[in-house]
């Protein structure tokens, strides 16, 4: 049983990584399904108009606290997360269990090109890693993607579809398939691939990785503005709590 804590109304898991990481063990190790949903501002503002996101969120088996506006959310609201657990962080540390455990690993997404500098890269830093195999995201028949995965028999399923797409994709697909574990990661073939850098090791540190981005890709602008939004319905529940 994992640890979960409320944010206006969309669930977080609340065990840091060490412990994250062995109840994700004990499900390969027992072929229990599960899918990993990386919590950020602007998904839990995408969930409040949502009600179909919301469920499959909270449905999920872990809610990774992606992003330093759920950890002040949670100290706000007098939870336990002081921690970030990024899409990315989760996805890498999960690549290093799988190459110290021989988990077989599957990535499905991104262009063919991405995904396949992804796993180079990852290959020369995770040299036993076990690759089951991988589809690129401009495959779109469901029944084709199903049918390889459970061909390749992978352990993992790394899905980089964007959100909520590959929230989507996982919730419809994951009892048809054979992996145990299954994360959706966004831009992060991007990232494997060296297409994008992450933030500086400095905005990591302080959780400023979206000021990063930010300054990077001004484009993001609108996005963004989801964070002093939910920041302000966090300030409301907090009031509106201390009141009972």
């Amino acid at each position: 049983m994992t640890s979960k804590e409320s944010i206006l109304g969309v669930k977080v898991t609340a065990l840091p990584i060490e412990t994250l990481l062995k109840d994700i063990e004990k499900r390969i190790q027992s072929r229990d399904k599960g899918r990993i949903v990386a919590i950020n501002p602007e998904k839990i503002m995408m969930a409040q108009k949502d009600e179909k996101l919301a469920a499959l969120l909270n449905q999920s088996a872990y809610q990774i606290p992606d992003g330093v506006g759920v950890s002040i959310a949670s100290k706000l609201l007098k939870g336990s997360i002081r921690w970030r657990i990024t899409g990315v962080g989760m996805m890498e540390n999960l690549l290093q269990l799988s190459n110290e455990k021989n988990y077989r690993v599957f990535f499905y997404g991104a262009k063919e090109e991405t995904v396949v500098k992804a796993i180079e890269k990852i290959k020369g830093k995770y040299p036993n890693l076990q690759v089951a195999g991988y589809i690129n995201g401009y495959e779109k028949n469901e029944e084709v993607i199903v049918s390889r995965i459970n061909e390749a028999k992978p352990d993992i399923v790394f899905v980089a579809l964007g959100s909520p797409r590959q929230e989507r994709f996982i919730d419809g697909n994951m009892q048809r398939m054979s992996a145990a574990i299954y994360q959706g990661v966004g831009g992060s073939f991007d990232v494997f691939s060296g297409n994008v850098k992450r933030a500086p090791y400095v905005f990591r540190k302080f959780g400023l990785e979206w000021l990063y981005r930010l300054l990077s890709q001004p484009s993001r602008l609108k996005r963004q503005l989801a964070l002093p939004q939910f920041l302000l319905l966090v300030l409301k529940e907090k009031f509106q709590k201390g009141t009972r």
